[in-house]
């Protein structure tokens, strides 16, 4: 069978010839369009489903949420293993997939499940699907560089414009806010009042909650013109909170005020962030969706926070504090420089030992084809260009070489062979 392909290819070199020019040019384009990372990405192929319970303790959660869901998410298709764990006030459950699944069909049939699973939850518990990212989707860390504005201005701004801009940029996944406070009115209740004017603390959370809304009307026609009826309970700054009335003492009306004060607060925090030591920052963490080019993406998201300063307060200015770019470039351009090295060391070394060009450029073209060939391949298997997959071309250099010099000098023994021993 080799014999006869050899001979088939020796009786039709031009075509030979032809298909490997051909398949060179698709490997450079290929190059072209392979994706660029610095390390490859060995995550789990994984759906999350994360579920918020505020103020609740681990075992609350873990009876009432994470072990219902659990449960109803087995027997999902594909699925190799669930993993659930409970924190204070939050659960995170994790399905593990088949490689080979796909991670949006993932997602799909695991939103199919939770829409049956969340009727089991408490009440006003909804469990959301986490970004559609990896373990190493984490491209880009910036922060606001704004001294003049105090830390939940600089969260306000960071989460409604900011945040919602950068969001649009194809193949991010999600932009992650950290830092600063989240601002919200806070409620201080003096339980003595309460009891004096005999109302309860639910009371009081549903009275705010039924106050704080916006009603639609009928329609009110005089003359010729119609008029739409609306109730505007929207609470726009701390007198309107304290104006609602939670109950009534003798007929006599008791507002929030009466039995408490109201601020302007941060949400509870776990953490902060410090950079360098210099103090707190509120920044953002871009996180790269599954399957994307991480080089292209960084690229769109700086392209991106270039039109968004524009509409940046006076004196308020991005900071980079993590960009993969650098990893990305510094660790392919080490292993490029030695792939190329290693090439014109394999090439001078076959010219000094053979000492006959034509053999030695038979087996030196032999390396940029392979290496052509090899990033088809790569982009076939949705593999990126990375460390590992470079120094695995750059290893392979030495048997390309090797094969060819094997099959030369093979021909070489055939041909004098021949001439010392003509036939008959």
């Amino acid at each position: 069978m080799v014999q006869k392909l050899i001979g088939l290819s020796l009786r039709h070199r031009y075509i030979v010839l032809l298909i490997t020019g051909a398949l060179f040019v698709w490997g450079f384009f290929a190059v072209q369009q392979n994706p660029i990372d610095a390390i490859p990405d060995l995550s789990e192929n994984q759906v999350i489903v994360f579920t918020e319970w505020t103020g609740r303790s681990p075992q609350t959660i873990e009876d009432q949420v994470t072990y219902p869901l659990v449960s109803n998410l087995q027997g999902i298709p594909k699925v190799k293993n669930i993993r659930g764990t409970s924190m204070f006030g939050i659960s995170f459950v994790y399905i593990i997939f088949d490689d080979d699944a796909d991670v949006y069909w993932a997602r799909t049939r695991v939103l199919e499940r939770l829409s049956y699973a969340e009727r089991l939850l408490p009440a006003g518990i909804t469990p959301t699907l986490g970004p559609d990212g990896t373990g190493v989707g984490h491209v880009f860390w910036y922060t606001l560089d704004a001294r003049q504005m105090d830390l939940g201005e600089q969260r306000a701004l960071q989460d409604w414009y900011v945040k919602l801009a950068l969001q649009t940029v194809p193949g991010v996944a999600e932009v992650a806010s950290f830092g600063g406070f989240e601002k919200q009115y806070q409620l201080v209740i003096d339980p003595i009042k309460l009891q004096y004017y005999n109302i309860s603390m639910m009371d009081v959370m549903n009275k705010v909650k039924a106050n704080n809304n916006d009603v639609g009307g009928r329609k009110f026609e005089m003359g010729d013109m119609a008029y739409i009826i609306r109730g505007l309970g929207y609470v726009k700054n701390k007198e309107n909170l304290e104006s609602i009335s939670v109950g009534n003492n003798n007929g006599i009306p008791v507002r929030v005020k009466d039995i408490g004060s109201v601020q302007m607060g941060g949400d509870l925090r776990l953490g902060i962030f410090d950079e360098n030591g210099e103090g707190e920052v509120v920044g953002g963490i871009v996180v790269m969706r599954y399957g994307e080019n991480a080089s292209k993406v960084i690229e769109m998201v700086k392209k991106k926070m270039a039109d968004v300063q524009k509409g940046l307060p006076d004196g308020v200015k991005f900071k980079v504090a993590y960009d993969r770019t650098e990893l990305i470039k510094a660790s392919i351009s080490n292993v490029k420089s030695k792939l190329i090295e290693e090439m014109i060391v394999v090439s001078l070394i076959v010219l000094l030992f053979l000492l006959h060009w034509r053999s030695a450029l038979s087996i030196i073209i032999q390396i940029p084809i392979t290496i052509a060939l090899s990033f088809i391949l790569l982009n076939a298997f949705g593999l990126s260009s990375n460390i590992m997959s470079l120094t695995g071309i750059a290893l392979a250099i030495g048997v390309i070489v090797d094969n060819g010099i094997i099959m030369s000098e093979n021909a070489y023994r055939n041909l004098s062979e021949r001439q010392n021993n003509p036939p008959a």
